[in-house]
């Protein structure tokens, strides 16, 4: 007899967008002259570019020329792909990237959500919190997490406030951890780090033999001058970090998956 997943049961409920949305629906449908504004899932507002339209159109054209047909593409991407965003992406940072240090994906919230597969229950998480919740779900599902508690959390997560006492911006853990997730710009506060704050977190990383899962997908929107751009502006953040990168904010394309 097949069974369940018992690590799946400890979710408490359905995907939060999901259960928002489903929400939403019905209040629009009780309320149709309501004017909502929307807080929930980042989603685009306008039409796609026409830079992105016309390299659409040209790679339908290609695929239907035997001459330029493309079956399935390099697992980790393709190497002009791979190129550019090294060159448009980092190399203005200052940041040196090889065509094996980079991936493209179908998306950041997959792999945000997939990277934990690669790392032991036994491993320590820790988050931010409000924390996007992708972040919590996966290792849950994984069972690095324990029970959902009475008090709304899991109860082997680490759990790093953040709030108006603190100005949003999270302590380091009193105890050892060894998968640190963090977003900056932040989703959901909108906070940023600094460059020494940042730095707080790459040293912790290095004492502690952790890893930090740092999701920039947000990165667009930076326009302090002393905000970071890339984790990997620290110097030694490349041997504990993995940065997670979206073109969805920047090019306005978030449903258009770039595989």
């Amino acid at each position: 007899m097949v069974k369940v997943n018992e690590n799946y049961l400890k979710l408490p409920g359905s995907y939060l967008f999901a259960e928002i949305g489903r929400r939403v629906a019905r209040f629009k449908q009780e309320n149709p002259e309501a004017n909502i504004i929307r807080l929930g899932i980042g989603d685009v507002t306008r039409p796609l570019p026409d830079a992105v339209i016309n390299s659409l159109h040209q790679a339908v054209d290609e695929m239907a020329d035997i001459k330029t047909f493309r079956g399935y593409g390099p697992e980790q991407g393709y190497e002009f792909l791979i190129q550019k965003v090294i060159d448009y992406d980092y190399k203005p940072l200052g940041i040196e990237l090889g065509q094996d240090e980079v991936f493209i994906s179908d998306g950041a919230k997959c792999d945000v959500g997939n990277i934990q597969e690669i790392f032991g229950i036994d491993n320590i998480v820790a988050v931010t919190d409000p924390v996007y919740p992708v972040y919590i779900d996966t290792n849950v599902m994984a069972g690095r997490t324990g029970d959902f508690n009475e008090t709304g959390e899991f109860e082997k997560i680490v759990y790093l406030s953040c709030n108006a006492e603190n100005n949003f911006v999270p302590e380091l853990p009193k105890e050892r951890v060894d998968m640190i997730y963090l977003c900056y710009p932040n989703n959901p506060t909108g906070m940023t780090l600094s460059k020494d704050e940042l730095k707080k977190w790459v040293d912790y990383a290095k004492d502690n033999k952790a890893v930090i899962l740092y999701d920039s997908a947000y990165e667009a929107y930076i326009q302090e001058k002393d905000v970071l751009h890339s984790i990997f502006e620290i110097e030694g953040a490349k041997e504990v970090a993995i940065e997670f990168r979206s073109f969805s904010k920047n090019a306005g394309f978030t449903g258009t998956r770039c595989a």
